[in-house]
């Protein structure tokens, strides 16, 4: 064959061989939508669609009639996908078609409009990839309610506070001998007093004493009391001394996602309740679907609490890290219970040490965890419990004062129209001397 000949024939076969290969590209990028099922825990409705492969997508709600529609731009229902499951909660009906275009639309029918959140799932040995849409009225707030049923109305709410360490365990030693366990004890009861003495709230303490508790046993304790909210206290450590502040963290993906794994093997012999739903006699696709549901909540709610404890750490000392932190630790793990760890400073600091070691800074500690809590519910008030009322008609509200130069208690008292003796008793002044920079909390109108 000529040089001629081989140039014609390529020239003839190019173009169905680069048919061909794009062809073979768009399959191989096509996703299968393999099935689609649908849970309902009251409050929130879950779809979740079963993929062969992760894919991007697309999500948007339309009204008249109320809809949330998922575009996937290069999928395929499979036959057993296109038997769309009744609705559930908040979907009246699914309805979808593969379109013209390559694209595949599925449609949720709604009745009323609704706040949809969508995400991507990877295999977890179970199940394959997902795409997971969740539905939420477009009124409610994201909250998570526990055993609402069983609490009734106007309920107080349940603030467990888990002092870290304790018995055998003393957690870290400061260069001056301060423990661990002694000092966040302190500031424990410190928070549980202020908590006690909030309209609406109640704490229960993990450990009142010098005792030595597993972690799982204070994770288990607070759901025990139906804890609205979970706060472990601890003081971090580190070889380089000179690291010094306060750090929140929160459960990690990757500590939720084995939780999960335990809770759903530990199922059956256990009557392990989830938002008040025990999952002992669930099959293992529903069972999933409600933990996912109440862990994602759960943890959405943990970050909405940390981020305001940590807006008022900021405000009495020295931060660590800027952020609400996630990590796998397990006393965070309640699938349930919004739940946060504090590392109130680094005891291996000398400041951070001789600050721990402070009736005074301890009391500064716990106030501004309480009102980082109190402010948390009242943005976020639970239904039924009786700070919902109360922020219907009032929100707290904090107000602090830098003490400078040439101040006096009288003159601070004067200027916010508060008795000099509320100043005193919500500060611990014995007396009128004031510290140049202390941090005055100053109480309000309906405090007095």
């Amino acid at each position: 064959m000529t040089g001629f000949d081989e140039r014609m024939l390529m020239k003839g076969l190019f173009p169905g061989l680069l048919a061909l290969l794009l062809c073979t590209q768009l399959q191989a990028a096509t996703v299968r939508v393999q099935t689609i099922r649908i849970a309902d825990t009251g409050s929130q409705t879950r779809v979740v669609l079963d993929l062969d492969r992760t894919t991007d997508h697309k999500l948007f709600t339309l009204s008249n009639p109320h809809r949330v529609v998922v575009d996937l731009p290069a999928g395929i229902l499979t036959a057993q996908a296109a038997l769309f499951p009744d609705g559930q909660g908040l979907v009246s009906g699914i309805r979808g078609a593969n379109r013209s275009d390559g694209s595949t639309r599925i449609v949720l029918d709604v009745g009323q409009p609704v706040r949809p959140r969508s995400f991507v799932i990877g295999p977890d040995g179970e199940h394959g990839h997902r795409l997971v849409v969740d539905l939420l009225p477009l009124d409610q707030p994201v909250v998570v309610k526990t055993m609402p049923d069983a609490l009734g109305s106007d309920r107080d709410l349940v603030i467990a506070v888990d002092p870290g360490h304790g018995g055998k365990d003393p957690g870290a030693r400061g260069r001056s001998g301060l423990l661990e366990k002694d000092a966040v004890l302190q500031i424990g009861r410190r928070l549980a007093r202020k908590i006690d003495q909030e309209p609406g709230m109640r704490a229960a303490l993990t450990r009142k004493d010098d005792s030595f508790i597993h972690l799982r046993e204070r994770m288990e304790h607070a759901r025990s009391q139906q804890a609205d909210l979970f706060i472990s206290i601890h003081a971090d450590a580190f070889r380089d001394r000179r690291i010094r502040g306060a750090t929140v963290y929160v459960l990690s993906d990757k500590g939720a996602t084995d939780e999960a794994a335990l809770r759903l093997a530990e199922r059956e012999n256990a009557a392990d309740l989830v938002g008040g739903v025990t999952l002992r006699d669930k099959d293992q696709m529903l069972a999933s679907v409600l933990l996912d549901l109440s862990q994602n909540a759960s943890l959405s709610s943990s970050m909405d609490a940390g981020d305001q404890v940590l807006d008022e750490l900021r405000r009495i000392g020295k931060i660590r890290k800027l952020q609400v932190q996630q990590a796998p630790f397990i006393v965070l793990k309640s699938p349930d219970i919004p739940s946060i760890l504090i590392e109130t400073a680094f005891i291996s600091n000398r400041y951070d040490e001789s600050n721990l070691g402070s009736v005074q800074y301890q009391e500064r500690l716990a106030h501004a965890i309480f009102v980082g809590v109190r402010s948390y519910f009242y943005d976020h008030p639970p239904p039924g419990t009786k700070v919902a009322t109360l922020a219907r008609t009032y929100r707290p509200r904090e107000v602090q004062y830098v003490i400078r130069r040439g101040d006096t208690l009288s003159g601070i008292a004067n200027r916010y129209q508060v008795p000099v003796r509320r100043i005193r008793d919500a500060n611990h002044i014995p007396g009128d001397k004031l510290v140049i920079g202390r941090v005055l909390l100053i109480p309000q109108p309906h405090d007095i």
